[in-house]
């Protein structure tokens, strides 16, 4: 692969981590950076697997961001990019058993356990709003 190759996709890449990034949402691009942060997350802790598919741009992303303009939100914020930070998403899956990967998904944590999981099949036939009010009834369940 030629390196003008790899920059152009670095860079139709970016944007779709910018989406989650510009509102507050720490990107985990290592597996040591996933180690460092997640099974020592204190209180609630969103995790966005995020992906280039269609279904992550038109409903995922969008109702992520929409539910985290709720009242209620997780004390912690963090993405994964599948595809693209492979090792840190293989990570981060380990905590999201037991179910299968899937991209993109939505995974909500409990102190470093995991309680409320959205896989791709329950993302890619729904709208953003109806995920959001998915998360948002998690939130409130979850992070009161």
């Amino acid at each position: 692969m030629s390196m003008s190759f790899e920059r152009y996709m670095l860079d139709m890449i970016q944007p779709m981590r910018d989406e989650l990034t510009s509102i507050g949402i720490k990107e985990l691009r290592t597996p040591e950076e996933v180690e460092a942060n997640l099974p020592d997350a204190k209180g609630t802790a969103l995790v966005v697997i995020n992906s280039v598919c269609g279904c992550a741009a038109g409903q995922c992303r969008p109702g992520v961001a929409h539910a985290l303009q709720h009242d209620v939100v997780p004390d912690q914020l963090f993405t994964v990019f599948a595809g693209q930070d492979k090792e840190a998403t293989a990570k981060a899956r380990e905590y999201f058993a037991p179910y299968p990967p899937s991209s993109p998904s939505i995974a909500l944590m409990k102190d470093g356990e995991l309680v409320y999981f959205i896989e791709r099949h329950s993302i890619e036939n729904r709208s953003a709003s109806e995920i959001s009010a998915d998360l948002i009834s998690a939130f409130d369940k979850f992070c009161r």
